[in-house]
């Protein structure tokens, strides 16, 4: 019989077929609780659930899928998947790290070009017809600081992007230092901050990280300073940061993510040193066939009788103090 998929993520038709094409029974949805009202019949056939990180898999959902076998993270993230309840009823857990980690990187130092030289606000002025009020003095990038909250594989190609591509200090904060990357390790997230001009997150999020950038981290970046979050939006206080932002204790920030997101802070979005995009750093299509192969590869070793290539480990938590 073919395993049942359960997706619950927003999947392009040509990649949800892409299981069906491997032997899947494929069902989607964005709600369980939904679905399972409606398909009562299914719920008990289900073997597998594809997620992601923001989405997750609670607890109570977890429970109501009773031959449930693995759950597979697309992408890096699983903060939201109840890895406790999951290990309580002996269900695999797989992630895909690796596989959207230069889109990222990209969109990383896009973003963070894009507040340095004000580049939205500029294109928005220059359509208003006013040519000389957006011809503002605006900071360089190349050669200045750039400070990595989290120094994984994300934040190693956004590192190696600053330092090659633009002549760029780096320093980082990591739970540890890492023996084998030259950069400057700093031992808490209020001194990376201090020493930066542009301070990056890329860790994971959860539990471990919410609200590690706050408004002591916030302060300490200095008005001169700028926050760029292609991570979650947990890790930053957003009430802190709208603070920050309003009375200018820092230059700007640009947001890949939110905390609560898709809703944004009304007070945000009418702030005008601040970008934001909504959660697509790692939307390429090369980022998104990557991480849907991981996935299949985990299934298909998983019904295979085989390990998974990329099980779940969850991390030690950052230091903020």
């Amino acid at each position: 019989m073919n395993p049942h998929l359960l997706i619950i993520i927003e999947l392009a038709p040509e990649y949800w077929q892409r299981f069906e094409l491997a032997g899947f029974c494929v069902h989607i949805t964005t709600s369980i609780a939904v679905w399972t009202a409606q398909r009562p019949d299914d719920i008990v056939k289900v073997k597998a659930v594809l997620t992601n990180g923001s989405t997750g898999l609670h607890a109570d959902e977890i429970a109501i899928l009773p031959g449930l076998e693995i759950i597979c993270a697309q992408g890096a993230g699983y903060e939201n998947i109840d890895i406790v309840a999951a290990q309580a009823r002996g269900i695999i857990v797989t992630h895909g790290p690796g596989t959207n980690d230069a889109s990222v990187a990209d969109h990383a130092i896009a973003l963070l070009m894009a507040i340095a030289r004000g580049i939205p606000q500029a294109d928005t002025a220059v359509r208003r017809g006013e040519w000389q009020q957006a011809r503002q003095v605006r900071p360089m990038v190349s050669g200045k600081k750039l400070g990595i909250l989290g120094l994984g594989n994300i934040g190693m190609q956004i590192a190696r992007r600053g330092e090659m591509g633009f002549g760029m200090s780096v320093a980082y904060h990591n739970r540890m230092p890492r023996a084998d990357t030259p950069y400057l390790y700093i031992p808490t997230a209020a001194a990376l901050a201090e020493w930066a001009d542009f301070m990056v997150i890329a860790t994971p999020g959860g539990i471990a990280t919410r609200h590690i950038v706050d408004a002591e981290v916030l302060t300490t970046l200095g008005p001169n300073g700028f926050l760029i979050n292609i991570a979650r939006g947990s890790v930053v206080d957003t009430l802190a940061l709208i603070d920050a932002l309003d009375h200018h204790r820092i230059a700007g920030a640009a947001l890949d993510v939110v905390e609560g997101e898709p809703a944004v802070p009304p007070e945000l979005i009418q702030l005008a040193n601040v970008i934001l995009t909504p959660h697509i750093a790692g939307r390429s299509p090369e980022a998104i066939a990557a991480t849907v192969q991981l996935v299949l590869d985990n299934l298909n070793a998983h019904f295979s009788g085989e390990s998974v290539l990329t099980p779940v480990v969850p991390p030690e938590p950052l230091t903020k103090q």
